[in-house]
């Protein structure tokens, strides 16, 4: 199925190319990589002729999942929460310096 080119690449027939291409096409979901290693192909390749042919558009390997609103909103709100309480344990450490320098100053000197 395959020769050698000139430039040491391979060479693949016409009918071979218009078939790869035809899967791209039909497979929406599917993603370069994955066409190209069921047929046995670099996807560097696949997506050189997909471009040469003028088929190039960017696609998602698959839609994600939506979440409802109320859902966002909870989440949302965990996070924020989450944040908060991440913010007052960084500072724990930051507070006791402070509090000492204070108490430094308000000492009288001998």
């Amino acid at each position: 199925m395959r020769t050698e080119s000139p430039r040491g690449g391979e060479n693949y027939p016409p009918q071979f190319q218009a078939d790869a291409l035809a899967l791209y096409e039909s497979r929406r979901g599917a993603t370069i990589a994955s066409i190209a290693a069921d047929l046995g192909l670099n996807a560097a390749t696949l997506r050189t002729r997909i471009r040469a042919a003028g088929k190039a558009a960017p696609r998602a390997a698959a839609p994600a999942p939506t979440a409802t609103a109320p859902a966002l909103g909870a989440e949302n709100e965990a996070l924020r929460r989450k944040v908060r309480e991440l913010e007052e344990e960084r500072d724990i450490p930051y507070r006791p310096a402070s509090i000492l320098r204070a108490e430094l100053r308000a000492e009288p000197t001998p």
